[in-house]
């Protein structure tokens, strides 16, 4: 199934929850797991994956992405190959096609986990 890619992210490896995501948080929205991005970092919550993307030189300016998880239609998961070393997760949803390509350090199973427990057991 092709798409054009209305977004591409890739994370890394997984970290503690950065505090400056908590003002982003709605009453009774909890962080679950964060990972860390080139600049920045996404955050999986209760509700919806929040990726903020730090810009310019200084990294000062911040746009952040915020996907809640009723959004998403479907979802694929495909973990890196013997040669083929990169793992990738593909969201199909109400806004269009978001690509996230998962670094060495990023468990691809983890996030499908994460992604199946928002949209079909926490939703």
């Amino acid at each position: 199934m092709e798409a054009s890619v209305i977004a591409s992210w890739t994370l890394q490896n997984e970290i503690p929850i950065p505090e400056d995501v908590m003002p982003l948080l709605t009453p009774g929205e909890q962080p679950v797991a964060a990972f860390k991005t080139f600049r920045d970092s996404a955050v999986f919550t209760s509700k919806r994956l929040i990726v903020r993307d730090a810009q310019g030189l200084t990294g000062k300016k911040v746009e952040i992405y915020s996907l809640p998880y009723s959004a998403i239609n479907m979802w694929s998961s495909e973990n890196a190959g013997r040669l083929d070393f990169s793992s990738e997760i593909e969201l199909w949803t109400r806004a269009g096609h978001i690509k996230i390509k998962l670094a060495k350090g990023a468990d691809v199973r983890r996030i499908d986990s994460l992604i199946a427990w928002a949209v079909l057991g926490n939703a």
